[in-house]
């Protein structure tokens, strides 16, 4: 019978891969539904508001690096995968892969959430009344994903370890 930190040590290059793209992920899901296809915000649209041309190409350009780097995590994701498909010391696990891509959105959501809308207030979910709710409730929601993944995981583990 394997120790629980050994079938998680080996379980770590799954795990690192699914985070890294669960962050990409995320901060796709989060660009095009919320920046694009709702338009509730853009990077920069608390500090310049979409009011004239400038403004917004400002903040056309910001989110487009914001793209950019949720671009560099899924590819550093997929090499992360890549390189653990390629070890045969790694238990191939759907439900560590989704646990562990579950964790990464929810990380992308909290820290993204907790940088740019808590902290530089460079924009906010949905500006306007009640914009503390929809900011804490995105802290929320990414939180709840992080725990979510994590039970997943460390079930995956129990059963295994048993």
């Amino acid at each position: 019978m394997e120790a629980k930190s050994e079938t998680f040590y080996r379980r770590a290059p799954l795990i690192s891969a699914g985070i890294c793209l669960g962050v990409g992920l995320g901060g796709f899901l989060d660009g095009i539904l919320l920046h694009q296809l709702l338009q509730w915000h853009h990077m920069l649209s608390s500090i310049r508001p979409l009011t004239n041309i400038a403004n917004i190409d400002l903040n056309m350009v910001w989110d487009g690096l914001f793209h950019a780097l949720d671009w560099v995590f899924t590819v550093v994701g997929l090499v992360l995968l890549w390189r653990a498909g390629g070890r045969d010391d790694v238990p191939w696990s759907s439900q560590t892969f989704i646990g562990s891509l579950t964790i990464g959105t929810g990380l992308f959501d909290f820290v993204e959430g907790l940088i740019d809308h808590q902290i530089l207030g460079i924009h906010h979910v949905k500006a306007g009344p009640n914009q503390l709710v929809w900011d804490l409730g995105f802290l929320a929601f990414g939180a709840l994903l992080i725990v979510i993944g994590s039970i997943v995981i460390k079930k995956e583990s129990t059963v295994n370890s048993q």
